[in-house]
């Protein structure tokens, strides 16, 4: 991966800082939930435990690509999350006996007090908002300013 441009403010810096961590605890606790249930609880509701695996592993790469300033990873990251916990939110509200045990990103990320749903979007807001811009051309001593 290349380093962020000049021209681009640091997706780690500032307000940054707080996103990152957010997205680090994320990470560890979606990491060690789905650990204990793919190994110790498997069969009582595959689908929602290899769903908590997947959130695990998008909160992992958020964090990393967020930290390291990797724009592409992190937008790809944020957006698959954000996709995630719409389409699992809304399936385990619809199908409820698809999901006998919660993953992260259930019903919108209720048992998280919704912040699964909250973050993406502040994730993607972040983004934009550090994004590199383009450098200004440099004025003629000719022209008007």
């Amino acid at each position: 991966m290349s380093a962020p441009s000049a021209t681009a403010a640091s997706t780690a810096r500032g307000p940054g800082r707080v996103l990152v961590a957010v997205y680090a605890v994320f990470a560890l606790a979606a990491s060690a939930r789905a650990g204990v249930q793919l190994v110790r609880d498997w069969h009582e509701a595959p689908l929602a435990y290899a769903l908590s695996g997947l959130a695990a592993v998008v909160y992992v790469v958020a964090t990393l690509a967020l930290a390291r300033g990797w724009r592409v990873v992190a937008t790809a990251a944020v957006s698959v999350e954000l996709v995630g916990v719409l389409v699992v939110g809304a399936f385990s509200l619809a199908d409820p006996a698809a999901f006998p045990r919660a993953t992260v990103w259930s019903a919108f990320g209720q048992g998280y007090g919704y912040v699964p749903l909250v973050l993406p979007l502040l994730g993607l807001l972040w983004l934009r908002h550090t994004r590199p811009r383009p450098t200004e051309p440099a004025r003629s001593t000719f022209e008007p300013a």
